[in-house]
This record gives structure tokens, sequence and C-alpha cells, in this order.
């Protein structure tokens, strides 16, 4: 919310923009890590300790849940990218909380590698998402509501003293 000055005649909005692709590099990484781990698991599953998921689920969905819900009212893309973070959290905590029930009372250890694909592939989704969002505004990109052609017509159709327009730009 730092208005403009010497240094940064636009404002510092931008390094929102810097810390959403840093987030969504966090979250890339994190994703790789637990297919790295999860898949090989699908093939050799192993006892999980469900009782100490269980508890940890719900601290986890407590936690991210209070942090999403004060997030959600934010409007920079690095809040909303936090949030949708947070929020993945919760929806993760929430498929622990249910898996480790499941296998509390059965015996499906495979449950354990596939909840944990299913979620990193589900961030994985969301974040290439806000990464083709954040690095379009990064790169000046052409607002999707702007019609750079029809901004030239209307400046050639209104303005009499305009025959021509040949350069027109816009970013956000």
């Amino acid at each position: 919310q730092k208005g403009s000055d010497k240094s940064y005649s636009y404002g510092y909005k931008r390094f929102s923009l810097l810390g959403a692709l840093i987030n969504s590099i966090v979250l890339i990484t994190g994703s790789i890590l637990i297919l790295n781990t999860a898949i090989p698991r699908i093939f050799h599953p192993a006892a999980t300790k469900t009782e100490g998921m269980f508890l940890l689920a719900i601290v986890g969905v407590i936690v991210n849940g209070i942090a999403a819900f004060r997030l959600t009212k934010g409007s920079s893309i690095n809040e909303r990218v936090v949030s949708l973070h947070l929020l993945e959290d919760v929806l993760g905590w929430l498929a622990i909380l249910i898996g480790s029930v499941v296998m509390y009372f059965w015996d499906v250890p495979v449950l354990d590698p596939l909840m944990s694909i299913g979620i990193a592939c589900f961030i994985l989704f969301n974040v290439f998402r806000n990464v083709k969002q954040t690095l379009h505004i990064l790169l000046q990109g052409t607002p999707d509501e702007i019609d750079l052609q029809k901004i030239s017509e209307d400046l050639v159709a209104n303005l009499s003293e305009i025959d021509s327009v040949h350069d027109v730009h816009a970013w956000s």
C-alpha cells in the first residue's frame, strides 16, 4: 500500500506480485517433493500412525482455517495466492483427517500416498493458474478487458485531429 516515491515512481504494488511469484515457486517445489515421495509409496505402502495424523489434522484445519478466513478480504494477487494456499492447506488437512479415520478402522495404507498425490496435483493446478496471471502482470501484458484495436478505431472515429493510430500500449 506504500505510495510512489523517487525510487519507485509507480509505487510498491509490484512487490506483492514478486511475493506471489516466490510463494508459487515454494508451492511448486513442495508439491514436486511430495510427489517424489508419494509415488513410490503407492507400490510400497508403509504403516502410518493414524492417531497422530488425526490430531495434527485437527490442529491444521483450525489454524489454517482461521488464517484463510482472515485473508479472504485481501485484494492483492499475493493475498489471493496466500489465501488460496491456506485454503488448499485446510482442504489437505480435511483429507488427512478423513483418511486417518478410514485408516484407523481399515487397513488401507495406500490411502496415505494417494491423498498426498491428489493434494499435490490440486495445488499444482491452482499454482500454475496463479503463476500465469502473475507473470502476465509482471511482464506488462495487455489486460484482458482492453481491446487495443477498438481504442485505436475509437480515437480515429471520435477525434478529428487524429488521422490514424499506429502504436497503442496498455498494461495493468
